[in-house]
Order: C-alpha cells, then structure tokens, then sequence
C-alpha cells in the first residue's frame, strides 16, 4: 500500500505507539483486500457497537487503551440503537435480570463513547441519516460505516462510497480519518452485474422486493428497471423510506452494499445503464417470484398459530413519515372497528430525536397513543430480541431484516395492521 509521508510516521510509531497500533490495523485490512492507498474520511462517522454486552470485554478494553492515548474520532459520530428502553418497552422482571446481565456494560460503554466523540445523547440509531439526526453523507463522501442497512443506503440513495466494514475497523478508520481504496469506494467496485427487470402489476412490497433480490445476488451490486414505474422518478420522502426498507432487506437476506435504480438513485440518474458490467447477468421479478419468496419464509416459533405477544414495526427505524402514517392506519382501524386498544401491543421503533418531537409536539395524541396499548420507542428490537427470553416470544413484524435475525415472523404491512386489530393471524399467509 502507498502512503503519504504522514500516514507512514503514523505507522511507524513518530506519533504514538497506540495510534500506530490504529493505523496498523487499518493498513493490514486494506492489504488483505487489494486496497492501494487509503482516503481521506469526508463524511462523520457512524457506529455499528452501540450495546454494552458483557461477551465483547476485549472491545471495551481496546476502547479504554484509545481513551487513555488521548485518540477521539477525527469528528463527533452516531452510533447503533441501544438494546433497551425500559420506560417504553416494560419487560417482565426476570426478563429485565436477563437484560442487564446481558447488557451489563451498557452504561460503562456510553461513557467510552462519549469520551470518543459521540454526538450527543440522541445519536442512538440504525437510520443516522434520517433529516432529525442530521449525519446525512454528501454524494462522493468517502465514509468507514458497518451497520448493513445505513452502509446500503449512503451508498445507493445518498451516492456516497462506504465499504461493508467490520465492527470496531469503522472506529478504527475514524481514528486516523482515513479508509482503505477498495471495492465499493472505487468506481469500478460500483459497477453492476445484475440486471433486476421488476414487472409486478402493482409497486412491490418493500421488504419483499429487497428480499428476493438480496438473495439472488447476494454481495453483487444490482441495477434494479422497472420500480420507477411505482416509485415515480426522482427522489422525495416516500421513495427514500421505501428505498431505505428495501435496501435493509437486500443487506440482511444477502450481503448488498449498493445497488443502482434506474431514474431514481443519484448514480443512476446520471450514468444510466453505462453502469452496467458487460458480462451482466439478469433476474425478473414478477408477482409470482414475490409469492414464492413469501411462501418460503421458515416459522420459526416453538408453537404456530397462537396469538402474538408483540407487533414490532420499524427495523430499521422508522422515518417521521412512516411513523405518523403508521399512526394514522392504526388509530383510523381503531375508530372504524370501534375499539379502544389494539389486540396486540404495538411497538413502532424510530430515532430518539423524531419520538422526541413526536411526544413534545403532541402530547396529548401521544397519551391517547398509550391508552391505545401503541408506543414508541428507540430501541434496537433485534437487541431485545437477542434476549433468550425474549427471543422466545412470539413476535410479528414487517421487517425481513428483523425477521432474518431473530424468530420473529414476517407480515405484510396490510397483514401486520389486520393482527394488531384483531389479534389474529391471517390464514393461508406466508411462510413453513
């Protein structure tokens, strides 16, 4: 790897043994994949650890070591949910033992992290790029983030040039403010290799779409015809959270860092099909091949059938828009079936920002919200799923990433207000 007269003191120790042990780390991963030279870090970081689990000390010492150098990120970053919010998500007390034996460096960690530079108190979730949080990347921007579903999403809506990293190398990155040159940071890396024709009779579900072509192409960057005809052109508000859905789908049921739709993305707007690779493979997607993707869905639940504990919506977090309108849908269900409360407690997850503004905005809506047994939370539910008691549980969600990691069972959006009002399971749904 060729590096500049300063990055080579770095690593030769002129500026402090432990920050060559950083830029040590950083050069070793670049070199294992073929990267040149590194590049400066334009845009601020994001996080993927943002729990304080008991299983990860090394970590926690690692970061000790750099506090204790005096070492921060070159600039205040965001980071992951946390795994729990007790006032909005009451576990049962045995569940909460569980909680906080597994999560029991939750308060020592956020101390570490402020001391490297976190944002501020609300910097704690998966979607940093929604407009309340403000860490939105520039189109160019070279970033060092991990977390799957924002890598996806800077890289393809927003056009900035992130790898899929590791946790613990983007921190490592935005120590020495640099990245390693390769794959998705070069143009090259940005090409596609598949053609995805969509050719549905109506706009597909997100998470369905995302799905089938996550597991179709897996760690290929795909360049996705035919959505605008759903979508409309450009991009607004709908189109990114649908985008941002999608995209977290193709990352959790493959491995997509990017992927290009044409009319919409920023690269493909301005490049078009030129961004195909020549030797590209193609895959149409039709009603029929969603059908199937849905019906192969495995029930992971010890026991089918029975009535749900939770509905979990929004991994990752919801944006302003989709909260309200999930807001809307539900309390309009409500009015039209006369009812008081859902069947089924509902969870709606976003950023600690928009439930912020949400609740100080309207407190008295909020209020009417918790007498309807609806919340809203921060939290990360995979996190509180990845409690075994918890995880136990029979969960619905409309959310393939969530449903990809936990045993938590996948419904369409139509499906998952249905359960929520009525308590029931819809028949002949998707999944084995």
């Amino acid at each position: 790897m060729q590096l500049t007269p300063e990055e080579n003191d770095i690593l030769s120790g002129k500026k402090g043994e432990v920050l060559q042990k950083v830029m040590k780390t950083v050069v070793t991963y670049g070199e294992t994949f073929g990267a040149d030279h590194l590049v400066p870090i334009s845009g601020s970081p994001h996080l993927v650890t943002s729990f304080g689990a008991n299983t990860i000390k090394p970590y926690f010492e690692m970061i000790d070591e750099l506090i204790n150098a005096g070492l921060t990120s070159k600039e205040n970053f965001t980071v992951d949910p946390r795994p729990m919010e007790y006032d909005k998500l009451n576990p049962g007390f045995i569940e909460k033992i569980a909680f906080n034996l597994i999560f029991g460096k939750q308060k020592d960690y956020e101390v570490q992290l402020k001391k490297l530079g976190l944002k501020n108190k609300n910097a704690f979730t998966c979607a940093c790029y929604l407009p309340e949080v403000g860490n939105i990347p520039v189109k160019g921007d070279y970033l060092a983030w991990s977390e799957s579903s924002a890598v996806v999403y800077a890289n393809s809506v927003l056009g900035a040039r992130t790898n899929r990293n590791s946790a613990g190398i983007d921190l490592m990155c935005d120590i020495v403010g640099k990245a390693p040159h390769f794959g998705l940071l070069t143009d090259e890396g940005r090409k596609a290799t598949w053609l995805v024709e969509i050719k549905t009779s109506t706009r597909p579900n997100a998470q369905l779409l995302g799905s089938a072509i996550g597991m179709k192409v897996m760690e290929d960057v795909p360049y996705i015809v035919g959505l605008d005809a759903h979508l409309g052109e450009g991009l607004n508000p709908t189109t990114e959270s649908y985008l941002k859905d999608m995209g977290a789908a193709t990352a959790s049921n493959g491995a997509v860092g990017l992927y290009h739709v044409e009319n919409i993305t920023p690269e493909a707007v301005e490049q078009g099909r030129s961004l195909l690779n020549p030797n590209y493979q193609t895959y149409l997607i039709d009603d029929a091949e969603l059908a199937k993707v849905y019906a192969a869905y495995p029930i992971l639940w010890s026991i089918t059938g029975i009535r749900p504990d939770y509905v979990f919506i929004g991994c990752p977090h919801l944006a302003r828009l989709q909260l309200e309108n999930w807001i809307d849908l539900l309390v309009d269900a409500l009015q039209k079936n006369k009812l008081n409360k859902v069947s089924v407690p509902v969870y709606l997850f976003t950023a600690p920002d928009i439930q912020e503004a949400y609740i100080n905005e309207k407190p008295d809506t909020y209020q009417a919200l918790l007498s309807h047994n609806i919340h809203i939370t921060t939290i990360c539910p995979l996190m509180f799923m990845n409690n075994p008691l918890c995880g136990k549980k029979p969960i619905v969600t409309n959310s393939n990433k969530l449903r990809t990691y936990t045993t938590a069972r996948f419904y369409t959006d139509p499906e998952i207000l249905n359960i929520a009002i009525t308590g029931k399971l819809p028949e002949n749904s998707g999944g084995k």
